[in-house]
């Protein structure tokens, strides 16, 4: 008897489409920005985005501003899970939540194993993230010929993967901290919080003006700016009754979607992506700290997030999804292994005083990705077929699913 497809809900379907289209775009945009950056007039490309407009570099107003904005959809995305998603019943959670533990475990040891105690150790925050719009467009690709299932699992593993990427930066990644702006920028969120909780405010209007009072007290206070948008997502109200658009949660992640995925993050790679690749590209690509990203991002990323799975399925404290079987969880870690854009934005942070150290660290997040995401999109291509039309449910797929 064949094991029955996971019906999708309406808004996961939304914004799955809209990820996989991103995720093109966002290709398209690189290799644009790659290009421009390494013809005769690279240097005036690269120069570009270093120009200061009101006190700050355009590239840092799109790392510290546009970039908060997507934070804030990560975290209305985040919300949406834990309501009404993979995350809002303890025993599914359990899954993605090991496997994101895995998944940012494994590869920053990697990367620590090769540079602790040395000048590059900052960068061990690179190979923990997955990026989004990059993996799911890739599972997208496959369409039907992997289970649904699959695409939740790797959703909610990936917006957990960069609820902990976003904790890594705001912990370790604050160079100077001014606890007067900090603790401005957390009551101005505890009373929005208020107007949520207690006085039922529904309007989206005080918590935007907030969110913006936040956001700048949070770049005064030495924490990572883009940190604001994840808590203005919590204070927004969310309605825990799925697919309900009358949410201002719903409505904003409905608005924010669209400009965050074919604007903001394009932009972003626009600026962000304009590499050189000198004559010792590939000698720099054998550096510690660029070795430690890719075998991060393409080893640790499938073995950690397959063994934490296993391991908790193993002992019980969860289960597969019936339409899963340990090839597909495979697959989706070597998805997992996409880093781009939060590895990118961590690199930034990491190296900020090390100009070649940032160009060599992102020539190995692109490498790495490109590599995860091929071998990861061509695994699920020839072994990522629904359990549903498995001739041979082997015996360890039946045992794993507590069947």
């Amino acid at each position: 008897m064949g094991v029955v497809q996971r019906r999708l809900s309406k808004t996961f379907t939304e914004f799955f489409d809209s990820e996989k289209s991103s995720g093109i775009l966002l290709i398209i945009c690189t290799v644009i920005s790659l290009i421009f950056a390494n013809l005769v007039f690279g240097d005036a490309y690269v120069a570009f985005w270093q120009r200061y407009l009101g006190g700050l570099s355009i590239e840092h107003w799109i790392n510290d501003a546009l970039m908060a904005i997507f934070f804030l959809l990560i975290g209305l995305e985040l919300q949406r899970e834990i309501y009404n998603g993979e995350l809002s019943n303890m025993k599914n959670a359990m899954l993605p939540i090991f496997a994101a533990l895995g998944g940012v475990a494994f590869p920053a040891g990697i990367h620590y194993a090769f540079n602790g105690g040395t000048d590059t150790q900052a960068g061990v925050g690179i190979p923990m993230a997955t990026d989004i719009a990059f993996a799911l467009g890739a599972l997208a690709l496959l369409g039907s010929r992997v289970p649904a299932s699959l695409k939740v699992f790797l959703t909610a593993l990936a917006v957990i993967d960069d609820l902990m990427a976003i904790i890594v930066i705001a912990v370790f990644y604050t160079s100077k901290l001014s606890i007067a702006y900090l603790i401005g920028s957390l009551a101005v969120w505890a009373m929005l919080v208020v107007l949520n909780r207690y006085f039922r405010v529904i309007s989206l209007i005080p918590y935007l003006i907030g969110g913006v009072l936040m956001w700048y007290l949070m770049l005064k206070s030495g924490v990572h700016a883009t940190i604001a948008g994840v808590l203005l997502a919590f204070a927004i109200p969310f309605s825990a009754k799925e697919d309900d658009e009358d949410s201002p949660a719903h409505i904003l992640e409905h608005i924010l979607h669209k400009p965050v995925a074919f604007l903001i993050l394009p932009i972003f790679a626009l600026a962000n992506t304009g590499i050189i690749i000198g004559a010792d590209a590939i000698q720099t690509l054998f550096n510690p700290n660029e070795v430690g990203i890719i075998a991060g991002l393409v080893l640790g990323k499938p073995i950690g997030i397959t063994l934490f799975c296993f391991v908790v399925v193993t002992i019980g404290l969860c289960r597969l999804p019936l339409d899963l079987a340990w090839r597909h969880v495979l697959g989706a870690g070597m998805l997992g292994g996409i880093g781009f854009t939060m590895s990118i934005f961590i690199t930034n942070l990491a190296f900020a005083t090390n100009p070649a150290e940032i160009n060599g660290s992102k020539m190995a997040i692109l490498l790495a990705s490109l590599v995860a995401g091929t071998i990861g999109f061509l695994w699920l291509k020839f072994f990522g077929r629904p359990r549903s039309t498995d001739a041979d449910m082997d015996t360890m797929d039946f045992e794993a699913n507590g069947a």
